[in-house]
């Protein structure tokens, strides 16, 4: 094996721990690794054969992140197989995922309050505060999110 095989697999392995430590698949993390190491698409059965899993998972792990736009499908001139390559703003848009999910929980915490004042709900003062406390947290991170996404903006700009 020479060095820089080495290197890809470690870089896949350690994108697998980093995914699961976010509480999603280690394969997921896997295939995005392979994808941003790769200079080429790759096809759905190379990414198997490079991951040593069958097609099965991998189909569904690549469904998954083109629905997240991560990843997308492209033409190949000499195949009629799938093949996958990063999407230019992956990293931009894995943060955007992580913005919708704290609008979300936004929303979560204020659909409650409502609930919960609607329903006259009775000894739910501990559950307020903790909505409350949850809504602005939240609305906190939105902001500073917001923030974070014109930094990158200019930041993106000087990349190219």
């Amino acid at each position: 094996m020479t060095e820089k095989e080495k290197l890809q697999n470690e870089f896949i392995m350690n994108f697998g721990h980093a995914y699961k430590a976010f509480g999603l698949s280690k394969l997921m993390g896997h295939v995005v690794a392979l994808l941003i190491y790769s200079s080429e698409p790759v096809s759905l059965e190379d990414i198997a054969k490079l991951l040593n899993r069958s097609k099965g998972p991998i189909s569904q792990i690549t469904r998954r992140l083109r629905d997240k736009h991560l990843i997308r499908r492209v033409w190949h001139p000499t195949s009629r197989k799938d093949f996958y390559e990063i999407e230019p703003e992956i990293f931009e848009n894995a943060f955007r995922n992580n913005i919708d999910l704290i609008r979300n929980n936004m929303k979560i915490a204020k659909h409650f309050q409502v609930e919960i004042a609607k329903r006259k709900i009775e000894d739910a003062d501990l559950l307020k505060s903790r909505l409350v406390e949850m809504e602005k947290f939240y609305e906190l991170m939105d902001k500073h999110y917001k923030n974070f996404l014109d930094e990158w903006e200019i930041e993106e700009k000087k990349l190219k």
